[in-house]
């Protein structure tokens, strides 16, 4: 009886033996799942950590690009404002030159009628001028016929310095001597004193453009004709036409040479007889 009471004590107390022994494993075991689990823990907040690095970034990125956005559309907005501005000078100009064709046109046709009512020559080719054109015999002086008119050339390297307006010392025999030939066999032609130039550009000179160094050349021609020889101001007039009318290429310096020259034109017309 003693001995099953006591095997009755012994098992519960073996059972807590038993249970105390094994402890340190299942403490170890949940240890270990703590520290997986931390460990995941740990994996999980450097993943959100590496998320928001790089969430950061994009946004950086996209405020960047958002404020180069802004610069842009200013640019725009501020070009936008320019070409309006552009197109309403445009528009402006655009009617001030249609107001100008207008007037322009209209004083076109106010002439055209006056010119009809008129009773007038008709500018013909002269018979004249074309028997006398081989008559004149002038050296170094180009002499040609252009439809109804003759055309008496005078090189400019014989009249001026280069850019100047003021005929050299030399010139005033020369222009002497082509302006007796002209009155000899022309004595009452309407003659026309035509300045020309070659395509460079005007440098270091008083004048601002070709066409006013054309114009103050003939002008120089002009009034050494009047005043010097026996061609009159009323059968003169005066064109400077810069280098618009080039008897030939200006691609060399020969051809600019030929260009740059002041004309005698002699036109079918006649001076009225006083």
């Amino acid at each position: 009886m003693r001995s099953t009471v006591s095997v009755v004590l012994l098992a519960p107390l073996a059972l807590a033996l038993t249970g105390c022994a094994e402890n340190p494993y299942m403490l170890q075991s949940q240890i270990q799942q703590q520290q997986q689990q931390q460990l995941a823990l740990t994996q999980q907040n450097n993943e959100l950590r590496s998320r928001t690095s790089t969430l950061d970034q994009d946004n950086q990125e996209l405020e960047t690009l958002l404020a180069q956005s802004r610069q842009q559309a200013r640019m725009l907005e501020d070009q936008v404002a320019a070409m309006r501005e552009q197109l309403g000078s445009t528009t402006t100009q655009l009617a001030s030159l249609r107001d100008e064709l207008g007037s322009t046109e209209s004083r076109a046709r106010l002439l055209e009628a006056s010119a009809q009512r008129r009773a007038g020559a008709t500018i013909r080719v002269n018979n004249s001028l074309r028997s006398s054109l081989e008559t004149i015999q002038i050296e170094g002086v180009e002499i040609r016929q252009d439809a109804d008119v003759i055309r008496i050339e005078l090189p400019g390297s014989k009249l001026f310095a280069p850019g100047s307006g003021r005929l050299l010392p030399d010139a005033s025999r020369y222009v002497e001597q082509v302006a007796g030939e002209v009155a000899r066999h022309y004595p009452n032609q309407i003659i026309g004193v035509e300045g020309h130039t070659d395509t460079d550009p005007i440098l270091n000179s008083q004048w601002s453009n070709n066409h006013q160094l054309s114009v103050g050349r003939a002008m120089a021609v002009y009034d050494h004709l009047v005043t010097r020889t026996t061609l009159r101001a009323e059968q003169l007039f005066v064109v400077g036409h810069g280098a618009n009318h080039p008897v030939v290429s200006n691609a060399t310096p020969a051809g600019k040479e030929r260009n740059r020259r002041v004309e005698l034109v002699i036109y079918p017309e006649r001076v009225a007889q006083k």
